[in-house]
């Protein structure tokens, strides 16, 4: 039934914008990373990080607005509001100027400093909150008192997505594969945050029939590896969190579908700092943390395919680049104050990667 409350005119022009805007951007790139120890095996890193806002959750904010848009959710005028640690509030809030909304990301007091720029750069506000475990009862809260609509990502990233295809980022990746050696992955590694992107990923691989593995790559101080283990954990003790943004949650979230995963692997903050600077160094540019848990994941792939004499492609994701990150994952000191001694492991993926 027509909501006689949602102008069509607008709404048609609206989703027009975010359509041409996705037609003016090209794919994001798959990068090869041979590795000289290990003969038969390749990485392949798909480089989230050249997207407009810089990051994999512009795919995802994307996805929200289309969604919302196309439910009647968000009309001319609404104010738009998003519970966020950074990266998906920047694009959110790309997209929200691109419509002329209002929006206000409800963020941990804790989040870097230049996450917080940015969504500023991009016309979004900023409400913080000392107590990250208020995020959602807050943007709730704001969304009532503006009349306006949550964009709630951590309910609506597995179903905002069509993971039957219509190039979301697993038909992109075996795409972009069909040329090399090994066109079907042995295994596609990627993390969680809202669980938007590994739902996607599994239900493709299923619904294509492919024997590609989905691993889960989740920081040690994260539910989802638990609740992957044993369904009945629904969340983590209290004080209990990861140093790495953007994965791993204290509590189970809605989009979070374990059953399409095949692998979890619990990655130490350290481990995943230590392989951040190892990959950067082999790039020859910066990248985020949850790029660094990805990579530990890998390397297990890949020492266990290797033992097995076996051979073929893993798949992993660059989810964002560094420079938002320069003063703390990159910051020594930082570092240091915090207790995170992540020289180990940078040695051991330098070795990995043939430096």
């Amino acid at each position: 039934m027509t909501d006689d409350r949602i102008d069509r005119g607008w709404l048609a022009d609206a989703v027009r914008r975010i359509e041409a805007d996705y037609n003016r951007s090209a794919d994001t790139h798959l990068i090869r990373v041979d590795l000289p120890h290990f003969a038969g095996i390749t990485l392949y890193l798909k480089d989230e990080s050249s997207h407009p806002t810089g990051s994999l959750k512009h795919r995802l904010a994307r996805s929200l607005f289309l969604y919302a848009l196309c439910n009647g959710w968000i009309a001319q005028g609404t104010c738009v509001i998003e519970a966020s640690s950074g990266s998906t509030a920047v694009s959110e809030a790309y997209f929200a100027r691109m419509l002329g909304l209002r929006f206000i990301a409800v963020v941990p007091a804790s989040t870097a400093a230049p996450k917080l720029d940015a969504i500023r750069f991009h016309g979004g506000e900023i409400h913080a909150v000392d107590d990250p475990r208020t995020v959602y009862a807050e943007a709730h809260r704001l969304a009532a008192e503006t009349g306006g609509h949550y964009l709630d990502q951590f309910t609506y990233a597995e179903r905002a997505t069509d993971w039957r295809g219509n190039n979301n980022i697993a038909e992109s990746i075996f795409a972009q594969l069909g040329e090399e050696e090994h066109p079907v992955p042995r295994w596609i590694v990627c993390g969680a945050g809202t669980g938007g992107t590994s739902a996607t990923i599994g239900r493709f691989i299923r619904y294509q029939r492919h024997a590609t593995g989905l691993c889960v790559a989740d920081p040690v101080n994260s539910v989802f590896h638990r609740h992957f283990a044993d369904r009945t954990v629904v969340a983590l003790p209290p004080g209990c969190a990861s140093r790495v943004e953007g994965i791993g949650r204290p509590q189970v979230e809605a989009s979070f579908v374990p059953d399409v995963i095949d692998r979890m692997v619990p990655v130490d903050d350290a481990d995943s700092i230590g392989a951040m600077r190892a990959i950067s160094a082999r790039l020859g540019r910066r990248v985020g943390g949850s790029t660094g848990t990805n990579i530990m994941a890998c390397a297990a792939l890949i020492e266990e395919l290797h033992a097995a004499g076996a051979t073929g492609s893993i798949v992993t994701l660059l989810c964002d680049g560094g420079d938002r990150y320069g003063c703390t994952y990159y910051d020594d000191a930082w570092l240091e104050s915090c207790g995170i001694d992540w020289r180990a492991a940078e040695r051991r993926i330098g070795r990995l990667l043939g430096d």
